[in-house]
């Protein structure tokens, strides 16, 4: 059998992790979906979180995201306050059900990561997470391809 490709592997990891917590986070009776939770993550771990600055990390919409947001306010999770460095922006912070519900989320990552990684040993989990850092820095850093 052929040795799968880069490319194929980073796939399948992306997309399987994803479709596990999509279900896990499913079993659990956890009202929000992948993007709200995305979201919501922005906002709990965000310094200074704006609708913007969560489009921009996202690479989403402004109007989608301002959507996401707006869900999350009338489920009580965040609230907006004035941007003293910005009027025509507010700085978006969790509630406490917010943040109860973020502290869940991070049980089933923890669950879900704990599944992942079963079989590796924390050398090989950490020499992944050193692999994947490089390579995201590669495509997203300020440093030019070549250097």
């Amino acid at each position: 059998m052929q040795r799968p490709s880069l490319s194929h592997a980073l796939q399948q990891v992306a997309h399987a992790y994803r479709s596990h917590m999509v279900q896990t986070i499913r079993d659990a009776d956890l009202p929000l979906p992948g993007t709200h939770v995305r979201a919501l993550k922005a906002v709990c771990y965000m310094e200074g979180c704006t609708a913007q600055r969560i489009a921009q990390r996202m690479r989403r919409d402004k109007a989608q995201i301002t959507r996401v947001l707006n869900d999350l306010l009338e489920a009580g999770l965040i609230n907006k306050a004035s941007n003293p460095a910005d009027k025509r922006s507010q700085l978006l912070h969790p509630t406490p059900a917010g943040e109860a519900m973020m502290q869940r989320i991070q049980q089933l990552e923890e669950q879900t990561l704990g599944r992942m990684t079963r079989d590796l040993t924390q050398q090989e989990v950490e020499h992944f997470i050193r692999i994947a850092w490089h390579m995201t820095q590669n495509l997203e850093g300020d440093l030019p391809p070549d250097s």
